[in-house]
């Protein structure tokens, strides 16, 4: 197999990139590989690049994140002599800032992190928290009747404790370099001097869904004219310069204690709907570590997150399509993706019963992954799709609990740093749906995490896995990924957004990477198709008409409107280069520090 084409992208966030990419047998994969570039057209000079690969160094020194700025505050931080995990906080904070509809301060972070020089990966786990107060009947109005999602979304019951900041914090103490308040600088800067509003933003701030009216959503993107804010126009945020300042003074404990605290706890307690959180749930958060989940897959070790996060659910649609003969066929075959709808059916439906925050319910990890029933499942997939959508199964160690049928909107956003000692970071974080709550504090949005519960009263009774309660964090599709080579050192990091399709699209990512033989960049901008009990939700126009109605001849009717929006960011190395890709879906890119020149080995 022919290695990657080479490109050379410049030292700078956002700089000019002219990808080449490799030729591949067959006009209609090729469609398929480069369909969100245009098929068969070079990509825009002027975007952000979104793929390269470089000849291998000691480490590809690298950020790849979801907004030019983000990835250069990054670049900036390894420039000073900073770590990744320093460099992936200051990128953290920088998103709060450029892409507040994905992620922030007010909201969760988990993560992988990579350590160079023992070979050990960690994980950590700042999922937001239900207030103590929280039980049965949380997202109930005054006659004891579930809310509509929308009201749900925007009262003061659906923000969680926020973890972001204590989980960088716990991480930092392991494996940062540089002193705390360096990391907040940049950001600082840019909120003051203003950023320039992006097209993606702009379809946010202009967006129907419900937090896009919310009074605090619109004062804050108000154009001084009567309107709001549009691509191009500059965005100033100094409440947020001064809250960053607190924090790079105060530490973690300056978020949640005192004067930030009280006026967390104050937003979430108004009216509409106004919450129960108090300043003990949130001077009682504790962010987690924890060990990876772990397992081989073609000669690499895949490692994600356990529960309350997804990593089982994405090794478990690994484990079924690696015993298919998935590898022998590529992106052109109809049977290829019915198998991959099929399998992440089983998946999903494994996945939606049995995984919930295990300080609370028992989750049968190792059952669902074990080879004997992961075989058992794999046997349902037949010839066409199921007429009906697969029920769970029953792995070893399974409890009795109610069935579950949560839905997870989609406002996150996916980065990964790789420093110049091979440390690598690859994290997801979270304000839940776009802006959140849509209520602010202090220059950032506040999450609506707590409707990642199964609440209302079909889907909410007390005996789901995922269930509302007290103390509780809500399951996460959240699956970021790091890949080890079978010497136990750095060979990739990916991850994505995309609410419940998170595991499909890394899924599909996997696959075209390490069965179908793609570039990291052709990979990602595989069409996403995310099969889900009865819906088989995807990019429907990105499928050529041959192949699609092929795919609906077996039973695989994919549908548009869903399960579209990815934001797959990553590295990879293979054959002596390292790879990365940013998903052109979204305004992701990668920067370098200036030290490393990646043409230096050219």
């Amino acid at each position: 197999m022919p290695k990657p084409a080479r490109c050379t992208p410049s030292p700078t966030a956002g700089a000019p990139v002219a990808a080449r990419w490799r030729p591949i047998a067959g006009s209609l994969l090729l469609c398929l590989s480069l369909a969100l570039a245009g098929c068969g057209s070079a990509p825009d000079a002027r975007a952000p690049a979104t793929a390269g690969a470089q000849a291998r160094q000691a480490s590809p020194a690298i950020v790849v994140a979801a907004h030019p700025l983000a990835a250069r505050a990054g670049a900036e931080v390894l420039e000073r002599g900073g770590s990744a995990m320093d460099a992936a906080m200051a990128v953290q904070l920088m998103l709060g800032l450029v892409e507040p509809q994905s992620s922030g301060i007010g909201g969760g972070t988990v993560l992988l992190a990579y350590d160079a020089r023992s070979g050990e990966v960690s994980g950590y786990i700042g999922r937001e928290q239900a207030p103590a107060s929280a039980g049965p009947g949380w997202f109930d109005d005054a006659d004891g009747q579930p809310l509509a999602r929308a009201e749900a979304m925007l009262s003061g019951r659906a923000t969680g404790v926020p973890g972001t900041i204590a989980t960088f914090a716990l991480a930092l103490r392991e494996h940062g370099r540089l002193p705390w308040a360096r990391l907040f600088d940049g950001t600082i800067a840019t909120a003051e001097q203003g950023f320039a509003i992006t097209p993606r933003l702009e379809r946010h701030i202009h967006g129907r869904f419900p937090q896009a009216a919310a009074a605090d959503v619109r004062r804050f993107f108000d154009d001084g004219h009567g309107g709001l804010l549009r691509a191009g126009d500059t965005l100033r945020n100094p409440a947020y310069a001064a809250t960053l300042r607190t924090l790079a003074a105060g530490g973690a404990d300056a978020f949640y204690r005192g004067a930030l605290a009280r006026a967390i706890v104050a937003r979430t307690t108004e009216a509409p709907r106004p919450g129960t959180m108090t300043l003990d749930d949130l001077a009682g958060y504790r962010a987690e570590k924890v060990a990876p989940l772990c397992r081989p897959l073609r000669g690499y070790r895949l490692c994600s997150l356990p529960p309350p996060a997804s990593g089982v659910g994405l090794l478990q649609l690994m484990a079924l399509l690696d015993g298919t003969d998935i590898d022998r066929r590529d992106a052109t075959d109809p049977q290829a993706w019915l198998l991959f709808a099929e399998a992440s059916r089983l998946m999903y439906a494994d996945r939606d019963h049995y995984v919930g925050d295990p300080r609370f319910v028992d989750v049968p990890v190792e059952g669902l992954l074990a080879p004997d029933y992961v075989a058992a499942r794999r046997a349902l997939i037949g010839a066409r799709a199921a007429a009906q959508p697969p029920r769970p199964g029953v792995p070893a160690g399974a409890p009795a609990i109610a069935a579950d049928a949560t839905d997870e909107p989609g406002g996150t956003s996916h980065f990964v740093v790789v420093d110049d000692d091979g440390n690598a970071v690859s994290v997801t974080t979270t304000v839940e749906s776009f802006f959140g709550s849509g209520r602010m504090v202090g220059g950032f949005f506040l999450n609506n995490q707590l409707t990642d519960f199964a609440w209302d009263r079909k889907d909410g009774r007390p005996g789901m896995a995922n269930a509302i309660a007290g103390g509780k964090r809500p399951r996460s599709s959240m699956s970021p990924l790091l890949m080890l080579d079978g010497e136990g050192r750095l060979a990739g990091a990916l991850g994505s957004p995309g609410g419940s399709a998170i595991p499909a699209y890394i899924g599909k990512t996997l696959t075209g990477l390490l069965y179908w033989r793609l570039p990291l960049d052709q990979a990602v901008a595989l069409p996403n198709l995310v099969a889900r009990g009865a819906r088989f939700d995807g990019e429907a126009g990105r499928f050529p008409a041959p192949l699609r109605a092929a795919l609906r001849e077996r039973g695989v009717d994919v549908r548009a409107g869903a399960g579209e929006d990815s934001g797959l960011h990553g590295v990879f190395l293979r054959d002596g280069r390292w790879e990365w890709a940013a998903d052109p879906r979204r305004d992701g890119t990668a920067a370098f520090p200036a030290h490393r020149n990646p043409d230096a080995s050219r």
